[in-house]
């Protein structure tokens, strides 16, 4: 497995293409709502990323001094979400309920992407 700031900084670029992806969409196309519901939902996507990988180097760091470790930090990502939807809820003229929910869950194709090419390369380096 790779350090988890490499893999950070791997999914965020893909994450970055995405957003950019979603910002000419919501500047040239008729769907401005969705677009931009799905840039709020990529945000904080991208934000409990980070907070996943936080907790991730906290979680191994104790683990190699054989200390105890209370959570990897799911509430806080929750609340996260949490905040997000709420936004998208007061200001639901400008941001699609739906696209920012998808936009919440981008992170999980992207990881799981960002690990089947991992290990292809990694598989292609022992051949």
């Amino acid at each position: 497995m790779s350090d988890p700031s490499l893999m950070l900084r791997r999914q965020l670029k893909y994450l970055f293409f995405i957003l950019a992806v979603c910002f000419l969409g919501a500047g040239f196309t008729m769907f401005k709502t969705e677009f931009q519901g799905l840039i709020l939902g990529t945000v904080f996507s991208m934000m409990n990323l980070w907070l996943l990988v936080r907790r991730m180097k906290a979680f191994g760091q104790a683990a190699e001094n054989g200390k105890a470790f209370r959570s990897v930090g799911s509430a806080a990502r929750i609340a996260n979400a949490v905040i997000a939807v709420a936004i998208a809820y007061r200001f639901s003229d400008q941001f699609n309920m739906v696209a920012v929910i998808v936009g919440l869950m981008m992170i999980y194709p992207v990881i799981l992407i960002d690990s089947f090419i991992q290990l292809k390369r990694s598989s292609a380096k022992v051949r």
